[in-house]
């Protein structure tokens, strides 16, 4: 059983639109409506393609009974912590290049009783997991070392693997995680300067693991994903034709678990399920079919001289 924890859930509307141009009037050509954040979207990848997983999320108002419906269309384990502030939207809109611009909002603020309520829901369902994965931005009220705290107390019961940015990631990564996963310019900022090639990237994951990470698996967009270990370091990269790169991290991350969670053939897994989604529409996440259809290319560490693109 995977445990996913989405501290800032939302519901996410993607809007396809043939061309974007700033005052004017658009009219869309489709939209899609799912249960968003980092961790129900793992969670969404993982019971898609036949894989256990529970997600702890703090839900309130009109639209976290919405998220939950959505929710429940999904074979997922929902564990929902009441909360007094609604739950946000976030809204994508994309072009037919595959070009989005997101409108994220930040999400109501948490008291100190609902966070509490948050980690104690997460803790008392650690039974049956193997995984925990905390994943996502911190909502108002919570602090930046939120994730770091959970990772120590979830210390012995299972491995921990955390995806999310700025001081909330260099908390967690002092705390000793299995795995972290940042994007691009998530590393980047981590590191505090830019990464121009593959090496690059896998200096600056070597940099992460010595603050205290086991792993680094650094999604690079359309370039695949740089996994660092401490038996060494791989790129994978697949080629997909680009619908919505909206949640692509996410199940790139959802099938680098389902490989097992470490290693090369880990890391195949997650790139063809991240560019499996990468062809499908809005934030809708692949299932056996789209994943298996994915051509994965394995590079060893001698071999990473390439230059990279923006993150996922």
């Amino acid at each position: 059983m995977f445990l996913t924890v989405t501290a800032n859930p939302s519901v996410d509307r993607t809007v396809e639109v043939p061309r974007l141009a700033r005052g004017e009037l658009h009219r869309a050509s489709a939209v899609h409506v799912h249960p968003g954040g980092k961790g129900i979207n793992v969670a969404r990848a993982l019971v898609r393609n036949g894989i256990d997983a529970r997600a702890v999320l703090p839900a309130g108002g009109p639209e976290g009974d919405h998220l939950i419906s959505l929710l429940n269309s999904y074979e997922i384990d929902v564990v929902r912590v009441p909360a007094s502030g609604p739950v946000r939207t976030n809204i994508s809109v994309i072009e037919p290049d595959a070009t989005v611009t997101k409108l994220n909002e930040a999400g109501a603020r948490l008291s100190a009783a609902e966070i509490a309520a948050l980690s104690d829901a997460v803790l008392g369902n650690l039974s049956d997991v193997s995984w925990v994965v905390l994943a996502g931005s911190l909502p108002p009220g919570v602090d930046a070392g939120f994730y770091a705290e959970l990772i120590r107390s979830v210390d012995g019961h299972a491995e921990v693997v955390v995806d999310t940015s700025g001081p909330a990631l260099l908390a967690a990564v002092k705390a000793g995680p299995a795995l972290v996963k940042p994007n691009l310019e998530e590393l980047e900022e981590a590191v505090g300067r830019s990464l121009a090639n593959v090496r690059e990237v896998v200096d600056a994951a070597r940099e992460l693991r010595g603050l205290g990470a086991r792993a680094v698996l650094a999604s690079l967009g359309s370039e695949g994903a740089v996994l660092v270990d401490a038996d060494g370091a791989w790129h994978a990269e697949a080629d997909a034709v680009a619908r919505s790169s909206v949640g692509a991290g996410d199940a790139l991350l959802a099938g680098f678990l389902a490989g097992g969670g470490y290693g090369p053939k880990a890391l195949e897994s997650g790139v063809a399920w991240g560019a499996a989604a990468v062809s499908l529409p809005g934030s809708t996440m692949p299932g056996p079919i789209e994943v298996g259809a994915a051509e994965v290319r394995l590079h060893a560490e001698l071999e990473l001289e390439r230059g990279v693109g923006a993150g996922a």
